[in-house]
């Protein structure tokens, strides 16, 4: 139970609640055309948790040394010595081969996806080490999540969880930018990209702001996609004044509060879009 917790820290296994509810909120909507069995639900969580521990597993072996030599991120697991490389290299290969396994049971087309999504995921670990777009990658390989989940249920795309997926993408990215605000004078010292060691805090902050805009646009656009029941656009207005809460949160000259937006309010934003996109379904 112990090492169990260990590799759970590692792999912030919490944080999970930042996208698997988009990922959930995709197979509510494809639910009423495409009414999926116990077992489709119960591979689609696996494949999501798998795909997530193995990507993140890969980034703290990747970024050990690093991690190592930054004072905020050296008490993590494997600079630590909580955890060796082995113990972390095993662990991102079950989790790899559980998520192949997974997209397999769903369909013979999510089996073949696996693989470049999968690598898809892995390979944001180096995009720190030469493009200062890191946090824009990372919001396109985690939208994948959702967009994976139609494609298990329906086998096909629709412009409406293009929108879901975009939202996500831009979501995160969004707040990727912000925690990045963190590590401004290490990554500079350390050579790394990003946007706030690029731009600084107060324009990289700008940036994140116009991302998250352009979410909210991007539900919008999802609404009428669907057709959506107008009580979504109830859920829809909180997410934006807990967004406009995250960035009152956090300023260039005090990050003091930047967990607080991290953790809290972007849990906070998912889980309304999934109780959000339930009520208007069951409305409809």
């Amino acid at each position: 139970m112990e090492k169990t917790r260990d590799y759970g820290k590692m792999i912030k296994f919490s944080h999970s609640i930042f996208a698997l509810p988009f990922a959930l909120s995709a197979v509510v909507l494809a639910w009423q055309a495409h009414a999926p069995s116990l077992w489709d639900f119960i591979w689609i969580l696996t494949a999501m948790v798998s795909a997530r521990s193995a990507a993140m597993g890969f980034n703290r072996i990747v970024d050990a040394a690093i991690d190592g030599k930054n004072p905020r991120t050296a008490i993590r697991e494997i600079p630590s010595g909580v955890l060796s490389e082995k113990e972390a290299f095993l662990f991102v290969g079950v989790s790899s081969l559980v998520f192949i396994l997974s997209a397999a049971m769903l369909s013979p087309l999510c089996f073949m996806l696996s693989f470049p999504v999968l690598f898809a995921l892995c390979f944001y670990s180096y995009t720190k080490r030469f493009t200062q777009y890191c946090h824009l990658y990372l919001g396109f390989a985690i939208a994948l999540a959702p967009v994976g989940a139609w494609v298990a249920i329906t086998n096909s795309l629709a412009p409406g969880v293009i929108f879901l997926g975009a939202s996500l993408w831009t979501y995160i990215a969004g707040f990727d930018i912000l925690y990045a605000c963190q590590d401004v004078d290490f990554d500079r010292e350390q050579g790394l990209f990003s946007l706030p060691a690029n731009l600084g805090p107060e324009n990289a902050m700008k940036v994140s702001s116009l991302l998250h805009f352009m979410t909210m646009g991007f539900f919008t656009a999802m609404f009428f996609a669907f057709g959506m029941h107008p009580v979504f656009l109830v859920f829809l207005a909180g997410i934006g004044i807990l967004l406009i809460v995250e960035h009152r949160l956090v300023n260039p000259r005090d990050l003091s509060r930047i967990d607080m937006a991290f953790f809290h309010m972007n849990s906070i934003v998912s889980v309304v879009l999934l109780i959000g996109v339930i009520t208007e379904v069951l409305l409809r």
